[in-house]
């Protein structure tokens, strides 16, 4: 394993060196827990001064899957369920955990990984005009990602539209950010992060998979959205005791713009891995801007492949191919993508 170049995901090395260097610096410091200590405040201001917005609830959890089942069960009715596209995180990738939650993930068709406003009005059209409403799911959150599972990004006139049709009904939007980090360093990207507080009523800007040890920021901008939320994080078993662990993190990140030049590297490399897959005959399975790679391999290839690099199995093309991923991450280097594009 310590011999492959590893591909797989973005989030297989530590953390940025100047968390690490925190972390120490800061080693033997005693604070107050579960978040209320100086430094998660300091972050939560940093956090509010990027996002434009001074009042939103600023809170810190461990995990991305951690964080959807917590702020889903939190947001969501007993009687409601969450919209999400088929190929969502949530659907597919998070061993039924909003389930577990009690919620019912309902499973809409994207379009390049991504919802759509008039999929998701058709959808709340239609339950709103059945007759039988009362024995079924009451559509009650819609989710999104960005960048979503196929590496796509929704721009800022597509969210509009979505965020739109969600407040017309009364339904809260919520965008899962694990990878925001690299979907705001695309150069395609037309979307801030003031923009996602003005359009989304929940958020979260994803640490573990964008430079840090572990840990994701929820941005609540209206923080009267979920009542008692700190307790319902408690009650999740979310709640990390030695919370400025996180807050060390993210105050990192958003000292002189990190966050938002983190994610620059990841993407100018896996534009150099697409690019060599075109000019190498690969067939590329969707046209990914951000720091996922899809592409279809022959089964033979691959299973060579695997000898010397690590990647994702995403799933099979036809009987003799296969689609895999490769992922590049804030500390991906320039000598391991060229032995990439060598063995390629």
């Amino acid at each position: 394993m310590a011999d492959k170049l590893m591909f797989a995901s973005d989030y297989q090395e530590g953390a940025h060196e100047n968390i690490i260097r925190r972390l120490i610096d800061t080693n033997l410091i005693s604070t107050s827990g579960y978040g209320t200590d100086e430094i998660c405040a300091s972050a939560r201001d940093k956090i509010r001064k990027a996002c434009n917005c001074p009042d939103a609830q600023v809170e810190f959890l461990v995990g991305g899957t951690q964080t959807n089942a917590t702020v889903i069960a939190s947001v969501l009715r007993p009687y409601e369920g969450v919209i999400a596209v088929d190929s969502g995180h949530i659907n597919v990738h998070e061993a039924g955990a909003i389930e577990y939650t009690g919620h019912k993930v309902i499973a809409l068709p994207g379009t390049n990984g991504k919802l759509t406003a008039s999929v998701i009005e058709d959808y709340i059209h239609s339950y709103e005009i059945d007759e039988n409403r009362d024995h079924t799911v009451k559509p009650g959150m819609v989710y999104i990602s960005q960048t979503t599972e196929y590496g796509t990004i929704y721009s800022k006139s597509e969210l509009t539209e979505i965020s739109h049709i969600c407040r017309q009904h009364k339904i809260p939007l919520y965008l899962d950010g694990a990878r925001l980090a690299y979907a705001l360093a695309c150069p395609e990207n037309d979307l801030t992060l003031a923009d996602l507080a003005e359009l989304c009523d929940v958020f979260y800007i994803g640490g573990t998979k964008c430079g840090a040890l572990f840990g994701e920021a929820v941005i609540v901008p209206d923080s009267n959205l979920i009542p008692h939320f700190f307790t319902m994080i408690k009650q999740h078993g979310a709640l990390l005791a030695k919370g400025r662990l996180l807050g060390i993190q993210f105050d990192e990140l958003f000292t002189n713009d990190l966050y938002l030049e983190i994610g620059q590297d990841a993407i100018t490399y896996a534009k150099e891995i697409t690019e060599s897959l075109r000019a190498k005959g690969y067939q590329l399975f969707i046209d990914s801007p951000s720091n996922q790679v899809f592409f279809v391999i022959e089964n033979d290839a691959m299973k060579k492949l695997s000898l010397q690099v690590e990647y994702s199995y995403i799933e099979k093309y036809d009987d003799n191919h296969s689609v895999i991923r490769f992922a590049t991450s804030w500390a991906t280097t320039s000598e391991s993508v060229q032995a990439l594009i060598s063995i390629l």
